[in-house]
């Protein structure tokens, strides 16, 4: 019997269903429990899985007019995950992320538990959540030093969604209507989209189509004001600009179409772009304590992708996508060392830790 406990998108969900998907057969009954607000019940019902919502709220970095009711609803949560620990009686409980874990967390103690942290370094949940674990599986050894040693871990990689099929280029770009041969840029800015990147897009749009071909994930706050932009372009300019306010399935045929790709620094960079070899040109989120860049410095160190701040965006932006497709080696240098930092196996390694917690309590 598992018990996931998984909020967010790249940093949460996503690898919890792909170590689900690498469970299948394997466990049974699951149950899934996220937020009552976050978007993660959309994903969990598209995956015709059972969900249980709990009241929960962040305390990390809020102000002190919010904190006090951000903390009633964490007892609320933790008093609502009590009562699903008795219902369920979860053999494992699986976390990967998001606040809505914390109460979760705390009223599980005492019960086998694997706990994922997607980033390099794990936020003040995922902190204090390992602290209570059976085994931490972290994305590359750097996390380590953000964790205590008293706890046993495992590198495993970042776990990818199954549905990011690594098709090759001429493939994805034949099924995204894309010309086979036109240098192609992906712009993208997480599950909610960036306004930072859609604004710094919209500055240089001309001249980026002028030569080469954009897929624009905007986020659906500002698809319609993109899609007015995109009206407004020459004809001839206007058949190399896609947009999309979101990708699901997608989204590996847009991984796979790109040479270069734009976007935030989420935990989901550090596998995904990984597995398709996609240098990138990183901008961390400003207001996201130092996670992204932490995520971003450690890809940029490993000489596979370009750092931007957010506030010089701007102003640096086309300056270094034309320099890195002007500079072809550096580029062919970028998607090697990107790609020799994919685990394939990442999924089914965290799988085998979950198996094997389970079966260790049982016979203590």
């Amino acid at each position: 019997r598992l018990l996931i406990c998984a909020g967010g998108t790249g940093g949460g969900v996503y690898p919890a269903l792909a170590v689900l998907n690498a469970l299948r057969g394997k466990v049974d009954p699951v149950l899934w429990v996220g937020s009552e607000t976050g978007m993660e019940s959309e994903l969990i019902k598209r995956a015709s899985l059972p969900y249980k919502a709990i009241p929960a709220a962040g305390v990390h970095g809020v102000g002190l007019r919010s904190l006090p009711g951000n903390l009633w609803q964490l007892s609320r949560g933790y008093m609502a995950s009590r009562r699903i620990l008795r219902e369920f009686k979860p053999d494992v409980l699986f976390f990967t992320g998001g606040y809505v874990a914390a109460p979760m967390a705390l009223s599980a103690r005492g019960y086998a538990s694997v706990v994922y942290v997607p980033d390099i370094e794990p936020g003040l949940a995922l902190k204090t959540m390992a602290r209570f674990a059976s085994h931490i599986a972290i994305s590359a050894e750097d996390s380590r030093r953000f964790l205590p040693r008293t706890v046993p871990s495992t590198v495993t990689g970042y776990p990818t969604r199954p549905e990011l099929v690594n098709i090759d280029k001429t493939s994805a770009r034949r099924q995204l209507r894309l010309d086979p041969k036109t240098p192609t840029l992906l712009v993208f800015g997480g599950s909610k989209g960036a306004r930072s990147i859609n604004n710094a897009i919209a500055k240089c749009l001309d001249q980026l189509l002028a030569r080469f071909q954009v897929v624009h994930i905007t986020g659906q706050l500002d698809r319609e004001v993109v899609e007015q932009a995109k009206k407004s372009l020459p004809k001839e300019l206007r058949a190399r600009y896609q947009v999309h306010a979101y990708l699901h399935e997608e989204m590996g045929m847009a991984l796979a179409s790109a040479d270069l790709v734009v976007c935030r620094a989420g935990a989901s960079t550090l596998g995904e772009l990984p597995l398709f070899g996609l240098p990138a040109i990183l901008v961390p989120y400003p207001h996201a304590w130092q996670y992204q860049i932490v995520n971003a410095e450690y890809l940029s160190r490993h000489g596979a992708a370009v750092v931007i701040e957010d506030s010089k965006m701007e102003d640096e932006l086309y300056q270094t996508i034309d320099s890195l497709f002007r500079d072809d080696r550096r580029l062919a240098r970028m998607q090697s060392s990107m790609r020799s930092l994919a685990r394939l196996d990442a999924a089914d390694r965290i799988a085998h830790i979950i198996l094997a917690t389970a079966e260790m309590r049982k016979h203590d």
